[in-house]
């Protein structure tokens, strides 16, 4: 073997042993960073799938009146304490009267209860509003008719940026979730999976944004006025950048909180 022949050998090893690092590198920084997207382990032997089951009579709840409709949630402060305190305090605070929908995702979900229509805070908010620590429950699935806090912000080392991970936010504006269309392909992708076939069978029957699963604080679900929910989903929007926004101002009109029962089961028995 010539020198130069040598020479191209031994290039040829150090570049594929380099090569190779870099790859195991990447590898294990994706790994990683799989593995900090969710911060919470779910047990699928002990998930309790509590959004199937109806409220029972002294559960809180929320009752939000928009301008194309009302639905009523029941809420979760046993697991989500935080987020539903800071909702709870600005509903009865009447803070969500008068806030817009400012978003209409194709379907699948609507996010509302911004004082601007472009879904941006205004200047001189409450930023102690916007900074509630996210929270995420196995018993808790963006299901049809979840109610979700929006994400505002994450706090994050350094080495959480490359590797995932970090302290996560939620605030005021909160996000209504409908349905994408579960096709022959996302199915199978889920029943893959490590879900439990008890999570995967609840997308099937009840629909809802399985790629929203650990990602958002769930505070409650809708029991009443899912109507209102799919027609706030599909809204005729245009796109600010940032959000779809809905070319008819859609308004909250207001949102009160009250208990399940005493009359107050369905739209249809509420007082005046």
């Amino acid at each position: 073997m010539t020198k130069q022949s040598k020479g191209l050998l031994k290039f040829v090893i150090i570049g594929s042993a380099v090569m190779f690092g870099l790859t195991a590198v990447l590898l294990a920084i994706q790994n990683e960073r799989q593995k900090n997207s969710v911060s919470i382990e779910v047990n699928p032997e002990t998930v309790e799938l509590v959004q199937l089951e109806e409220p029972k009579e002294g559960d809180d709840i929320a009752i939000v009146e928009t301008s194309i409709g009302e639905f009523r949630f029941v809420l979760y402060p046993e697991y989500s304490p935080n987020a539903v305190k800071n909702f709870t305090e600005l509903a009865q605070q009447g803070y969500y009267d008068g806030t817009y929908v400012f978003q209409s995702e194709s379907g699948a979900y609507s996010a509302m209860g911004c004082p601007q229509k472009s879904g941006e805070m205004p200047e001189g908010y409450d930023v102690s509003r916007e900074l509630v620590e996210r929270e995420l429950n196995q018993n808790l699935w963006p299901f049809k008719g979840a109610v979700v806090s929006l994400n505002t912000t994450v706090d994050r080392t350094f080495a959480q940026k490359i590797l995932g991970g970090g302290t996560y936010f939620n605030g005021s504006r909160f996000a209504v979730i409908n349905t994408i269309e579960f096709t022959d392909e996302i199915k199978s992708g889920m029943q893959t999976d490590e879900n439990s076939e008890k999570i995967s069978n609840a997308f099937f029957e009840r629909g809802g944004v399985p790629n929203f699963s650990q990602q958002m604080t769930v505070i409650g679900q809708v029991y009443d006025g899912m109507e209102t929910v799919e027609k706030l989903s599909q809204l005729e929007t245009e796109n600010n950048g940032v959000y779809k926004v809905p070319k008819e101002d859609i308004m909250i009109i207001s949102v009160r909180t009250d208990k399940y029962g005493a009359g107050l089961e369905t739209s249809e028995n509420t007082s005046e």
